[in-house]
């Protein structure tokens, strides 16, 4: 199905001290993202460029949109092959670096979903998945650094629950 769909958000900087932007040390890097519906989500900058290590950061939540977007595509791809999975969980990372100009770049982001399926027959398949997966991510598909994955597959034990 083709079609187009527009995202809207308001990010509000919240971080005015008294005195705005008068100096460099002089503002915090506080802003509240919302969306319509949703919680607010309270962010800043990364913990180095004066931001509260307590709110999320622009670079955390580029590594979970990019995480939780394989997550939601791997599902898809595992339920059109056939493949039943009881559990996921990833273990993410990425890197930037810092151009000395006062900008940078993502390099790479590095995936490492741990796929639990519920039978031994699926582990090929499973692990196949995650590379259409990464092929359908809107995310993955919309950054300009390449995103690895080092997944692990694992059969569920005799007894361990494999659905609802």
């Amino acid at each position: 199905m083709i079609g187009r769909h527009e995202y809207r958000l308001r990010a509000t900087w919240t971080g005015n001290r008294g005195t705005g932007t008068s100096g460099y040390r002089d503002y915090a890097r506080d802003i509240t993202v919302e969306v319509s519906g949703k919680p607010e989500l309270l962010a800043s900058a990364d913990k180095p460029f004066r931001g509260d290590p307590a709110r999320w950061n622009p670079e955390d939540m580029l590594l979970a949109a990019l995480s939780e977007c394989h997550l939601l595509s791997y599902l898809h791809v595992a339920v059109t092959m056939g493949v039943v999975v009881v559990a996921y969980r990833d273990e993410a990372s990425g890197v930037l670096l810092q151009d000395g100009r006062g900008g940078g770049a993502f390099t790479e982001v590095v995936l490492r979903p741990h796929v639990v399926v519920a039978q031994e027959a699926m582990v090929d398949a499973a692990l196949a998945a995650h590379q259409r997966a990464n092929e359908l991510c809107f995310i993955a598909a919309s950054v300009r650094f390449p995103v690895r994955h080092e997944p692990t597959i694992e059969v569920a034990r005799l007894g361990e629950a494999t659905g609802p």
